[in-house]
């Protein structure tokens, strides 16, 4: 998978910016420290959650499955990717439906893009939603990705009018989920109106999808040169979780270990979606994955023993200090820094 063997990464996701007040004195045991998080209505050992990735092709359900038995013993949640190619391809239905399978009881998230709802009815939505027997529907904005690649849809006119009266009828709750180029307060207004249940804000700063459709087009002069131009392109998961806040978040973009985890939660966010840093470990298997993500968990530990969280409520309390561009961001959109203690 091109994820995996090039660099897609690209530019900042403003938690550089973000900044704990160490507490010398934390007066708590590092025991005590309790990582449960809640996300609409549901338990989660942790405030990690695997975000959705992959599907659609053969060599993808031995990823899936290393992904799902990963969310299953840990006790967190896991999304697919774009199932649109199970819908057109039925026999790839399996690199999706192995999730459920290998993942009895987690929170797993069905995942269709925001044009396919303009075209499906709620019969393959029910489909879409029964073949990973789904918690949560997420429907995914990539219209970034769409402008800059040779197959793109980039027909995003009536979306919200789809997402709202799909709302009306859905059986689980939707969750409105950016690619990779955030989203701001005014979307985040209007995806409420929409019936959305929640935000996967898919920030800057991780994979850049604009950059994966670079390296796809180097036969076409154009489409390299625009996805090139717009690999950086976004607003930052930082501002984003900010920005976001009117619903339950998922701070996801370029989460890269659990300090970025506990600053996207202090931030205000529910959970953190980790992608690209588990890809690699599901190639070779669930151990890996595991490891990885206990690795993260600990990391989160440590942050909040360093600033005396024992719970993540107690973390979204916390005092923290923002500077630089993500400060001077905040300020032109209007933020108060002296008030985000209070807004979070």
């Amino acid at each position: 998978m091109l994820c995996a063997a090039e660099d897609v990464e690209s530019g900042k996701t403003g938690l550089d910016d973000i900044r704990f007040v160490h507490n010398a004195v934390p007066e708590l045991t590092k025991s005590q420290i309790d990582t449960t998080a809640t996300f609409l209505r549901r338990r989660f050992t942790a405030p990690v959650f695997i975000a959705g990735m992959t599907g659609g092709h053969e060599e993808t359900t031995a990823i899936n499955a290393a992904l799902s038995e990963a969310a299953e013993r840990l006790g967190i949640g896991i999304g697919v990717g774009s199932q649109r190619a199970a819908i057109e391809h039925p026999d790839q239905v399996e690199s999706f439906s192995i999730v459920r399978e290998r993942a009895p009881s987690a929170f797993v998230v069905a995942n269709i893009g925001a044009t396919q709802v303009k075209e499906y009815d709620m019969e393959i939505i029910d489909r879409l939603i029964d073949m990973v027997d789904a918690d949560a529907l997420a429907i995914h904005l990539n219209f970034l990705q769409e402008a800059v690649q040779p197959e793109g849809n980039t027909d995003a006119e009536g979306c919200l009018d789809a997402m709202k009266s799909l709302a009306d009828s859905l059986r689980v709750p939707m969750i409105a989920k950016e690619t990779g180029a955030g989203i701001s307060r005014e979307v985040a207004a209007e995806l409420k109106k929409a019936g959305a249940s929640a935000i996967d804000v898919g920030g800057a700063g991780g994979t850049s999808w604009a950059r994966v459709e670079s390296y796809r087009a180097q036969t076409d002069p154009l489409l390299e040169r625009l996805g090139a131009l717009y690999a950086d392109w976004g607003i930052p998961t930082a501002i984003s979780i900010l920005e976001s806040l009117t619903l339950p978040v998922i701070g996801t973009g370029g989460i890269r270990n659990g300090l970025h985890v506990g600053k996207c939660i202090a931030l205000g966010a529910s959970l953190c979606g980790i992608g690209l840093p588990l890809l690699k470990p599901a190639f070779k298997g669930t151990r890996y994955v595991l490891s990885e993500i206990m690795a993260v968990v600990e990391e989160l530990k440590v942050a909040m023993f360093l600033t005396g969280c024992k719970t993540l409520p107690d973390l979204k309390q916390c005092p923290l200090v923002i500077t630089g561009e993500t400060m001077q961001i905040l300020q032109q959109r209007g933020f108060n820094l002296a008030e985000l203690q209070v807004r979070r």
